[in-house]
Formats: structure tokens, sequence, C-alpha cells
């Protein structure tokens, strides 16, 4: 996923910004959302299985 991120800024910034600079944004943010979204699908499965807290442990 970090790869896709670093090609994508690097793609964007050294090539694709000579013919539209709209579109090496919007590459930007898509490799600006990346991480966060892979962090939340790689936790998902933790957050499912994982207890809410009950309060008795006291």
């Amino acid at each position: 996923m970090m790869g896709t991120c670093v090609v994508l800024i690097l793609l964007a910034w050294n090539v694709v910004r000579f013919w539209s600079v709209p579109v090496a944004v919007a590459m930007s943010v898509v490799a600006a959302v990346i991480p966060p979204v892979a962090v939340i699908v790689g936790n998902w499965g933790a957050m499912r299985d994982s207890e809410l807290p009950t309060g008795r442990d006291r």
C-alpha cells in the first residue's frame, strides 16, 4: 500500500502535472487517503472481536 502511495505521488508531480494539474492533485488526494483506509481495514477484525468494557472490573 505504501508503495502505491509513493508511486502515485511521484507520477503525479513528475509526469502528470505537465499535462493536467487537477489530475495530479486528484492523484495526490488518493495517495493521501490510502494509508488511513488501510489502517481502518487492517483493524476491522480486531475491533469486531474485542469486547466492550462493562465497568465491572473494579
